[in-house]
């Protein structure tokens, strides 16, 4: 006895647009990551001075590259697990073990 019955007569659903996006997102993840890191490197380099002011102006930019950094991991993150559950969805059917109720025509008493 198997653990997992599959569905006499079911048929796969055709592959998607969801491989090609599982595909492609590890080169987004990089290209993403590596584009927010240099821009938070080389935001010191853009504040012209040393005053007080272009120091708060390049914090002020890495934090808000850091936080873009984590919001573009989530997305990736979100989209490659939407993938997954439709990847799951189009396989194969599974029967579930039946359940006999002793009442099912009417309820107890």
């Amino acid at each position: 006895m198997s653990l997992l019955k599959k569905l006499p007569g079911f048929q796969r659903a055709p592959a998607g647009l969801e491989w090609e996006i599982l595909r492609r997102l590890p080169v987004i993840t990089v290209a993403g990551t590596a584009f927010l890191i240099a821009g938070a490197l080389a935001a010191p380099l853009f504040a012209s001075g040393a005053d007080l002011a272009a120091a708060k102006f390049a914090t002020t930019v890495r934090i808000a590259l850091a936080s873009a950094l984590v919001l573009h991991w989530t997305v990736v993150f979100t989209a490659a697990l939407a993938c997954l559950i439709v990847v799951i969805a189009k396989g194969p059917a599974y029967v579930a073990d039946a359940y006999e109720l002793i009442d099912s025509d009417r309820p107890a008493r």
